[in-house]
């Protein structure tokens, strides 16, 4: 069999599955008929999901960081984080790292570390400790994802946020970075008084104008052009920030999809978006945190 092509329709397909009720038996249904039969549908998986083994581009045991998984208690619950520093004394802004709808994958553990070597006190709270922790099972992830309840999640980036600035090591600020569902929920921090310093959304669902009347702190809000379900909401998030003078900065990335920033995704990642945005990303943290 010849090796299996991704389009862009078969790209989208799967974005409606990660991310719309699209149930599996269908998925597949269509996906085979876009692939010309259900055996090449299967051989495309692989490539359609994330490999993990490719996540660590900053070891683990890399000899400028220290990292550990912590947990602190939220309403009789333990919530497990990981953080990673730079290693030695020293104060540091922070940066909350919220994770897509995989929950807490080793993809944005590397994140966090990357964070760190750039001069950050870095962390990503695991959203689905509430339901035991992010199992191994993508599918299975972005199901107890969609059942979570969002009062419940932003009570874990915020309680997360209070404890990260008791830390000797804090320097006081906090930043966010979120990705996907993450960057919808970096958006709705930055609405939420006094919790922020500075925000930056990837590919994350926008606010209502009621919302985002709420921002005030700077953000950074990074767009894949080709992602149709995500891009719909831009023209009256940027009317409704611009109407209200707020602080933000718009970055949208020609011809590329969304999850672009994930390199451990082979038909989503883009090197040179990636790298660009990642490089405003930090700019942007160390300019406000």
């Amino acid at each position: 069999m010849e090796k299996p092509k991704i389009t862009q329709e078969i790209i989208e397909l799967y974005d409606e599955y990660t991310h719309a009720p699209l149930q599996r038996r269908d998925f597949f249904a269509r996906l085979g008929k876009l692939a010309g039969g259900s055996a090449v549908a299967i051989a495309l998986m692989p490539l359609l999901q994330n490999n993990y083994a490719q996540a660590a581009i900053v070891d683990p045991n890399d000899q400028d960081i220290e990292t550990q998984t912590l947990k602190f208690e939220l309403n009789g619950k333990e919530i497990s984080y990981y953080q990673a520093k730079p290693k030695g004394e020293g104060k540091f802004g922070a940066v909350l790292v919220i994770h897509e709808n995989r929950g807490l994958n080793p993809h944005i553990k590397d994140i966090v570390r990357r964070l760190a070597k750039e001069g950050f006190l870095a962390y990503a709270p695991d959203a689905l400790s509430l339901d035991g922790g992010t199992p191994e099972d993508e599918d299975k992830a972005r199901e107890m994802i969609k059942a979570l309840n969002p009062k419940d999640v932003i009570d874990i980036y915020t309680t997360s946020v209070a404890n990260i600035k008791k830390q000797s090591s804090c320097n006081g600020k906090v930043g966010a970075v979120g990705f996907c569902w993450g960057g919808g929920y970096a958006n709705k921090l930055a609405a939420t008084p006094n919790v922020l310093d500075a925000s930056v959304a990837y590919y994350g669902m926008q606010l209502s104008a009621e919302q985002s009347a709420n921002i005030n702190i700077p953000i950074m809000l990074h767009y894949a052009g080709l992602d149709k379900r995500i891009n719909a909401g831009i023209v009256e998030f940027v009317k409704a920030l611009s109407e209200n003078d707020k602080n933000f900065t718009m970055h949208t990335y020609a011809g590329v999809n969304h999850a672009f920033n994930n390199d451990t995704n082979a038909a989503r990642y883009n090197k040179e978006a990636a790298l660009l945005s990642w490089s405003r990303t930090v700019e942007f943290l160390k300019q406000n945190l």
